[in-house]
């Protein structure tokens, strides 16, 4: 089974390549990461990239290159990015099962490490060992 850190929704895909093609300056793709904020404690990063960032996890998916930061890696294994179009408002989510909390107002999560054990045995069970 070939696993990717984070896949994408085709809304995210569709909405990335937009973003590139837009860009008045060069982007190779968007880099996504967690950092230390808000009263849940963390919150998901998302930028624009020039070029792969060295030692990013790269997954190149429907077109488009998502880079992952390292440190985020743990937090993000098995995301699924989507992007979302609301009346009041419009951005990307996360559907992340290492999600364990939120913030009521939505600004900052709660994450938890993947579970490389419970992975692994998932793997296994679509993929037996011969």
């Amino acid at each position: 089974m070939d696993f990717k850190v984070i896949t994408l929704s085709d809304r995210a895909a569709a909405r990335i390549a937009e973003i590139i093609e837009r860009s008045d300056k060069p982007v190779a793709g968007v880099r996504v990461g967690v950092k230390n904020a808000g009263c849940a404690g963390m919150a998901y990063t998302l930028d624009y990239v020039a070029e792969a960032p060295e030692g990013d996890d790269h997954v190149r998916e429907k077109g488009v290159d998502v880079f992952v930061d390292p440190k985020a890696t743990l937090f993000l294994l098995g995301t699924e990015m989507d992007y979302e179009t609301e009346k009041l408002r419009s951005g990307f989510v996360f559907n992340n099962p290492n999600q364990t909390g939120a913030c009521g107002c939505g600004e900052s999560v709660q994450l938890q490490k993947a579970d490389l054990a419970a992975l692994a045995k998932a793997r296994d069970e679509v993929q037996p060992q011969s």
